[in-house]
């Protein structure tokens, strides 16, 4: 019997991720009710269908019967999900039909890419990345673990970005930029130096958002 798919989270991006699923399934003769669920930390559950989609307790995953997606959007939660399920669980990787990637790119587990992204090539992206609608990844680049991307964000060749580091709505990053971890970019925020000290940077080109 083949493992079903739980999808962390039931907001928006969790629901856009079973789009995306059943977009993957289109051709086949498979059944989105017997290959995924949508799964909540117990706590959070209030509905057992979403969709027309069972929802389960976070209490009742098995990583024998179940793999895991984690459809949440904040980097630091999505690791913090990770850290809270069991060593052994298996986690998918979900690439929607419509994303043009070459084959000399490497994505982490976990991972999800949605409509219309492009990733050109020599790309390295670690686990649970996010790549939300119409991204674009230029050649050379390597990306750590827990990134994401709201739509539209471009990111040029040859940049390194560390890990937990978010880029906003239509946010550009130059070629050749270094970031460093835990740095979030805010909607339309246009990198053209590094980034070297974690933190919110907005603007453009974009500076560092200090508390007041």
């Amino acid at each position: 019997m083949k493992k079903k798919i739980c999808i962390f989270g039931t907001g928006g991006f969790g629901r856009e991720v079973l789009c995306c699923i059943i977009d993957m399934i289109e051709k086949t003769n498979n059944i989105i009710d017997d290959i995924a669920c949508f799964m909540v930390s117990d706590n959070h559950y209030k509905e057992n269908t979403i969709m027309g989609i069972e929802v389960i307790k976070q209490s009742l995953f098995n990583p024998l019967t179940n793999t895991c997606v984690i459809a949440i959007g904040e980097p630091l939660q999505r690791k913090t999900i990770v850290n809270s399920l069991p060593s052994n669980t298996t986690y998918n990787t979900i690439i929607h039909p419509s994303v043009i990637m070459s084959k000399w790119v490497k994505i982490g587990e976990g991972s999800i890419i949605t409509a219309n992204t492009i990733l050109t090539c020599n790309i390295t992206i670690g686990k649970h990345a996010h790549l939300n609608l119409n991204t674009t990844i230029g050649h050379d680049c390597i990306i750590g673990d827990y990134f994401t991307t709201a739509p539209a964000s471009n990111v040029s060749g040859n940049v390194n970005i560390g890990d937990c580091v978010y880029l906003g709505t239509n946010s550009s990053i130059k070629q050749g930029i270094d970031i460093c971890n835990d740095v979030t970019i805010g909607m339309g925020g246009v990198v053209v130096k590094n980034i070297i000290e974690k933190g919110v940077y907005v603007g453009n080109p974009a500076y560092k958002l200090l508390r007041k």
